[in-house]
């Protein structure tokens, strides 16, 4: 579980470093690097999407995945979770420049959308998959590493722009990154490098969605294509079994 607990507690700390030491960043300097940010992840997203092998399984778990994630609304979820800790915490209290309704939702959303966004970008792609399974299969802690610098750097620009929402984020970090180390410990023997490749594909074109998001084009409920990431591990593991 070092992997994994390095690479919360790295989104935590640069979270506050961008929340209380890097605030006031003028706003043309901040949506600038935001949509550089967004072009970078479509880039890199894009760009390990096009590694899979199946491309046919990759539109497949995208399908399937969307259907599933939309009955469940993980989206939705993710936000009634983000808007529970702002509560519980007392966070989004109105200003005296604004009226109590105006403020509550502005400053809701934008936790929301702070908590959400870094969530789904430090939990989904190649490395928190393929870095997670390394971790529990072969004590190798190098790829999760890497991927906390990736995400503190993130965090960072995150956390002054979008606020204190993105510290939260660690903890589904926390939980997904885990669980894949536990639940790769059990399930070993069932696990290819083909599995693994084809999740990390559909893993990184949700990234690249993120990126679009980013760039405000079209707002995508990435949250809700997740489970697309784990058709290709059914597929596959069934296709195997049956040969």
């Amino acid at each position: 579980m070092l992997g994994p607990l390095v690479n919360a507690v790295t989104i935590v700390v640069c979270s506050l470093i961008g929340c209380f030491l890097i605030r006031g960043i003028p706003e043309r300097f901040e949506e600038i690097v935001k949509k550089a940010i967004g072009l970078s992840i479509i880039f890199v997203g894009l760009k390990g999407a096009f590694e899979s092998k199946h491309m046919l399984l990759l539109i497949m778990s995208m399908v399937t995945g969307s259907v599933i994630g939309e009955l469940i609304n993980i989206d939705a979820w993710m936000n009634r979770l983000g808007l529970w800790a702002e509560k519980r915490l007392g966070m989004g209290k109105p200003s005296q420049a604004a009226s109590y309704t105006e403020a509550k939702e502005g400053t809701t959303k934008r936790f929301s959308k702070g908590f959400v966004a870094a969530s789904i970008l430090f939990c989904t792609g190649s490395m928190a998959i393929v870095g997670s399974m390394q971790s529990g299969l072969q004590g190798n802690h190098e790829t999760l590493f890497a991927k906390s610098i990736l995400d503190g750097s993130i965090s960072i620009v995150f956390g002054a722009s979008l606020g204190i929402g993105v510290l939260f984020s660690a903890i589904p970090v926390l939980i997904y990154q885990g669980g894949i180390v536990l639940v790769s410990l059990a399930i070993r023997d069932f696990l290819t490098d083909e599995i693994i490749w084809e999740m990390s594909a559909v893993g990184n074109l949700l990234v690249a969605a993120i990126g679009f998001n980013f760039l405000a084009i079209k707002e995508i409920r990435v949250a809700n294509l997740i489970p697309a990431i784990f058709i290709p591990w059914i597929y596959l593991g069934v296709v195997s079994l049956l040969r």
